[in-house]
């Protein structure tokens, strides 16, 4: 019992520890004073890749890190692709609107996984996640419609659902191809981004300064908090590990007021409560069916 409730403990750890990384990535964007977003997502590609696979050969070595890519096939090269737009999309959406906006958004990529997989698939949804889902597209009606007030393009907000609609894809292809692994599927996708920035980017030039941002944007708050979420994710049961993953929506764009000033719009505050609450609600009705994550 005691050891059980040690993995448990962990697992929350890992998870909290996730979210926490994860919720520094706006904070470290606002910092660079590189404003070329090809080169950006070239060098946090880069700094991710390099250090996702550091990670994979000291712990499965060469060959068993060889084995992980080889054994991936067409679903893993699709959830690289679908990571690769995702991460691209993220960096994009930082330059055109605010990181409340961008994280609230993404903070509602299970409800949004659940209504692709039934557009898709025909997968059972229950009236408990419908209700969720039309909460939390009501949530970021909200969020958006504070640009079409102040009659701007919502350009940065549109790119920060479709980095969430690319990440959610990634995730319904991983729970229908249970061989593809997350961690050689996200490095993948990190080099897939690379790879197309390399050829888009401009320049590749950047300071110092901005070079260990980067490194941080990079390897620490992509690479280092998926595989915290990685190595988390298996210990405790779904629905607590994706509640305690909304601390980073909470936190993220807490960091960006504080250091940044950056102070969300009202109507993004409001839409983001919706969404917030949406999803605990719906991760708290998961929670008393056993413990088991269903749709």
């Amino acid at each position: 019992m005691t050891e059980r409730v040690h993995v448990h403990r962990n697992g929350v750890l890992l998870i909290l520890g996730s979210a926490t990384v994860w919720s520094f990535g706006g904070t470290i964007a606002r910092f660079l004073s590189v404003t070329d977003i090809w080169t950006v997502v070239f060098w946090r590609s880069l700094f991710a890749a390099a250090f996702l696979l550091c990670f994979m050969l000291r712990r499965e070595g060469l060959r068993g890190t060889r084995d992980l890519f080889l054994s991936m096939g067409w679903a893993g090269l699709g959830v690289g692709t679908c990571f690769a737009i995702s991460s691209t999309t993220f960096v994009a959406a930082l330059a055109y609107t605010t990181v409340a906006n961008i994280l609230l958004i993404q903070a509602g990529i299970p409800l949004i996984a659940a209504l692709m997989a039934f557009l898709l698939f025909r997968e059972r949804v229950r009236p408990a996640t419908w209700a969720a889902i039309a909460a939390v597209i009501a949530g970021v009606s909200i969020m958006v419609s504070a640009s079409l007030g102040n009659k701007v393009l919502p350009t940065g907000d549109s790119l920060a659902l479709l980095a969430a609609i690319f990440f959610s894809s990634a995730l319904i292809i991983t729970r229908r191809h249970s061989d593809v692994r997350m961690v050689p599927a996200v490095c993948l996708g990190a080099l897939i981004a690379g790879g197309v920035a390399a050829v888009m980017a401009p320049s590749y030039a950047v300071d110092t300064r901005d070079a260990l941002l980067l490194f941080l944007f990079g390897a620490l708050n992509w690479a280092l908090g998926m595989i915290l979420f990685v190595s988390g994710a298996p210990l405790i049961p779904s629905a607590p590990a994706a509640l305690i993953g909304v601390a980073e929506p909470v936190l993220g764009p807490l960091w960006v007021w504080m250091i940044h000033n950056e102070v969300p719009a009202t109507r993004t505050i409001v839409g983001g409560f919706v969404v917030s609450c949406a999803l605990v609600a719906h991760l708290g009705w998961q929670l008393t069916q056993r413990g088991k994550f269903v749709q």
